[in-house]
């Protein structure tokens, strides 16, 4: 048996240890790995055509000043993650809460609230073109729909409130393309589809835009995103049906940082 005060000794050491235990997977797993996280912003706007339960072909035409009136609460980040063998991940999600008075074909006006996330989880495989590289991705991406809606008895007699939650999944693959502009400059090009009837009929996403290196770990990010979605559940006329059939468009400013 050790004599106390060499117990004494040793309890800092042990303490030391087990403090630095945690870190060494951390150090291992991120050892070979680059990471990137990017808040940003997207002044949105939403148009096209819903239908819930008894009110179809209402046109949705939400347009940013709209969403910067009747905005409740928003919430933008993305994250990637690139290992030194080419292959990686990355996540997006957007949530938003607002608003508006949304018109209808047949006169009147229909009170929504609408709150819309998209999350959107991909496998990234990067090949070297040139002086530029090649993102191919698949996965997948979750649209959640929350849409309370109040109807104008032009539309339908009387009043009705009532509203539809609605989330599915989509799986995409698509592929992105980043080319160097200048030391500072480079161009990115980002296309996917998917949907095909699995849950939506269908759903793509295009974006282009350029980054600007503010700093050799922190770019700047500004593009044009617009994403589609033609998704039907329940039976046309029936209380719980739902159709979405829009698309999410604007400008993107985000800050990325590098890790």
């Amino acid at each position: 048996m050790r004599p106390l005060f060499l117990e004494m000794k040793l309890i800092p050491r042990k303490l030391l240890l087990l403090g630095l235990l945690p870190m060494l997977p951390v150090t291992a797993v991120a050892e070979g790995w680059t990471f990137e996280l990017e808040p940003y912003i997207m002044a949105t706007s939403i148009s096209g055509d819903a239908s819930v339960g008894r009110v179809t072909g209402v046109e949705v035409d939400v347009d940013m000043s709209d969403i910067l009136e009747k905005l409740e609460m928003a919430a933008m980040l993305h994250f990637e993650a690139h290992s030194s063998s080419g292959w990686g991940f990355a996540l997006d999600y957007g949530f938003m809460d607002l608003g508006a008075d949304i018109s209808s074909p047949r006169g009147g006006v229909v009170d929504a609230d609408l709150r819309q996330g998209v999350l959107e989880a991909l496998v990234l495989r990067r090949t070297e073109m040139g002086d530029g590289q090649l993102d191919i991705m698949g996965g997948f991406r979750w649209w959640d729909n929350d849409i309370d809606v109040v109807i104008d008895p032009a539309i339908l007699p009387g009043s009705a409130d009532f509203g539809v939650k609605e989330d599915w999944f989509d799986l995409v693959v698509g592929a992105r393309f980043t080319k160097p502009l200048s030391e500072r400059w480079k161009m990115q090009l980002r296309g996917d589809v998917g949907g095909l009837g699995l849950e939506a009929d269908f759903t793509s996403t295009l974006g282009a835009g350029f980054r600007f290196a503010m700093t050799q770990s922190i770019e700047l990010d500004l593009q044009y995103k617009a994403t589609w979605v033609d998704y039907e559940s329940g039976s046309r006329g029936e209380p719980g049906y739902f159709q979405y059939d829009t698309v999410t468009h604007g400008p993107i400013i985000g800050v990325n940082f590098k890790f």
